[in-house]
Parts: structure tokens; sequence; C-alpha cells
């Protein structure tokens, strides 16, 4: 379904990465690994759209992406390396106001059952700004608790998605990329830790090196 062929990424006269190619398809757990300014995020963002290869073509379900738009974003559920919620808002109406910016309506129960599995219940009402980190980053990640992320949302791209996270919510996250893989899913993820997904089937490291000086 995800296919990258010969990607290339610079960052000014640095070569991030180059040659890069892989594929992913249904069921398929990649991991994305890498020294700090390997250019893991940068990666991640051409996957999704975000950013624009020097070189090379992603594809999804045989497409180009600029040929499949419309198709893969009814189908990715993204979520970036910053929890970056509204600090007045409460917690269910960042993941509210989140989802629908995605292409989601969730009802009011089921944002709030979507916090309740991320081990928020009795916190969905407090405003952003008195939550921890770990709490803020659990917002952010109950989007894909959400049915349409389970239903929809074939292809989820994660970028550091167990930063700040404690054990309990490391295993919760754990579990719905687990069921999602089992769903025939496709999850892409980036983590500078260790993370508890042992025993999937399977899975696909993709590697990135230092980066080097673009030739002249």
């Amino acid at each position: 379904m995800l296919e990258i062929q010969d990607l290339e990424a610079r960052r000014g006269r640095r070569v991030l990465f180059s040659g890069l190619g892989f594929q992913a398809e249904a069921g398929r757990l990649v991991r994305v690994a890498g020294p700090n300014g390997a250019g893991k995020t940068t990666l991640l963002r051409m996957l999704v759209g975000l950013g624009t290869p020097t070189a090379g073509t992603v594809r999804w379900r045989g497409q180009p992406l600029r040929a499949a738009r419309e198709l893969f974003h009814r189908e990715l559920a993204w979520v970036g390396h910053a929890a970056a919620l509204k600090d007045d808002l409460t917690a269910a109406e960042n993941l509210r106001a989140m989802a629908v910016l995605g292409g989601d309506d969730p009802s009011p129960a089921a944002a709030a059952a979507a916090l309740a599995a991320a081990g928020l219940k009795g916190r969905e009402r407090l405003p952003a700004r008195v939550l921890s980190a770990g709490q803020r980053r659990r917002v952010v990640l109950a989007r894909l608790a959400l049915p349409q992320a389970a239903a929809l949302r074939t292809l989820w791209v994660l970028d550091e998605p167990f930063n700040a996270l404690d054990v309990a919510a490391a295993d919760w996250l754990a579990g719905l990329v687990r069921t999602h893989l089992t769903r025939g899913g496709i999850v892409v993820l980036t983590s500078h830790q260790a993370i508890p997904l042992d025993g999937l089937a399977d899975p696909l490291t993709v590697s990135l090196g230092e980066p080097v000086p673009a030739s002249a």
C-alpha cells in the first residue's frame, strides 16, 4: 500500500538521506531509526505530504501522493512530535478539534471514551494548561482510540509517540498499535527509546545514517 522509491532529502548543503526505498503492506509495522539529525522527522513529514523530497517518490495504493491526495488523507492518521494543544481548551475540546481538522467528527461520548481509554477519565473538562506533559501527549494520542481511526485510517504515521508516557500509557498505546496491525493497518513510527512492541510479526526497520555534505 505504501511505497517509497529512491527518496532523497537535503538540509542546506547536507544530504540527510538518499536512495531510500521500502514498501509496507497491510499489517506491517515500520520503525524509522537513526541518530539525532538523521532526518527521521523529515522522512515522516514527506510520507504524509508535509514535505517535498529533492528526489524520489512516495506512493499510496500505487499512485503518487499528488494523484492520490484525497484518498490518502481520508486514510491517514498523523501524530506529530509536539503535543500541540490549545491551553485554554479542555482535553475533550482539544481532542474533538484535532479530530475535526483531520476529517473526523467524533461525538462527545466517543471523545470521552477515547480519553478514558488513554487514562484521562475525570480530566476531560480540565484545561490543557494544567495537564502534565504525559497527559497532554495522551490527549493527542487519544485520537487513535476514536472509532474513525480504527475503521477508516489505514495508515498511522507517528513521530515519537512514546515520548513522555509512563509505563501504563506506553502499554496502552502499544495495544492500539497491535490491534491496528492485526486489522490490516500500517503503522510507521519513530522512537528514541525501547518500545513495548515485542512479538509483532515481521517488523521493518528503516535505518538512517549521519547526514553527509552534498557534492559540489
